[in-house]
């Protein structure tokens, strides 16, 4: 498995953060900061470099490409992971961390390929509007788990049907791993691309990108109950105005929105 590494030279860390906006909308999955460099990697497949270079050539950074090994690649996610740590809430650590102290749940993820930090402001949002609600009991379906790490939250709040869904088999890989750590036993994995997956659900998480969320609105909406909520996020501000045209067709309506550094979470509802 290849995978390609784009490096581009930014001096200002608000340039880093829009460019790492703009590389996530184009499927770039982790990102690596570094004084006046920034390092992005995506899986060889899913390369569009004419767009890359197009968008970079217009904002005049400079900037390099390489192929790289995957077993680099693990490396990398590992130790560029840092702990996520959502009020009092929830800590998240991968197990080379130290234990965090005062928070109600405390949950271990080895990050491999499947988290970026890029993502972690979204994973916070999502998790702070999780806990407005009670799960338990509750069935929960995880689009585009990751790590696993929404779906392994929900069956520690009480849900007792959790079906959690990837399009990559490592994510699947590494959320099985994952669950099994945090001795889950309601988490069920599922290779898929799309939102068609069997029953309804009273929670949907969809902590994914744009592009994935507008293809699939429609069949999230079927799948969720009628006093339901979807939880969405990983899109930017000025993504809110395409999202919100495509969810009032397809019958939901926004309950809350919330923002943090560049990223939005909301909740939807039936109409």
């Amino acid at each position: 498995m290849m995978y390609w590494k784009l490096t581009i030279e930014i001096t200002q860390e608000s340039d880093r953060e829009e460019a790492m906006a703009a590389l996530i909308q184009m499927d770039w999955e982790s990102f690596e900061e570094e004084e006046n460099t920034l390092h992005a990697y995506i899986l060889e497949e899913k390369m569009k470099r004419t767009e890359v270079e197009s968008y970079l050539n217009i904002k005049g950074w400079a900037h390099s490409f390489e192929q790289i090994e995957q077993q680099n690649w693990n490396a990398l996610w590992e130790s560029n992971f840092e702990p996520v740590i959502v009020d009092d809430f929830v800590g998240i650590r991968a197990h080379f961390h130290e234990p965090i102290i005062g928070v109600q749940y405390e949950l271990q993820i080895t990050p491999k390929m499947s988290f970026g930090t890029g993502h972690h402001a979204t994973t916070h949002m999502m998790m702070q509007l999780m806990r407005s609600f009670n799960w338990v009991g509750k069935k929960v379906f995880d689009f585009g788990t990751g790590t696993g790490v929404l779906a392994i939250l929900a069956e520690k709040l009480g849900a007792t049907q959790v079906l959690a869904t990837d399009c990559d088999t490592w994510c699947i890989e590494n959320s099985e791993e994952n669950a099994a750590t945090n001795n889950c036993t309601q988490v069920r994995l599922q290779l898929l691309d799309h939102a068609g997956v069997d029953g309804e659900y009273d929670f949907i998480l969809a902590n994914i990108n744009r592009h994935i969320l507008l293809d699939n609105m429609e069949g999230l909406a079927k799948k969720l109950r009628t006093n339901g909520r979807l939880f969405i996020s990983g899109f930017l501000p000025e993504d809110v105005q395409v999202l919100e045209e495509v969810y009032h067709k397809v019958g939901l309506a926004q309950e809350k929105l919330v923002q943090r550094d560049k990223w939005v979470a909301m909740i939807l509802h039936h109409m």
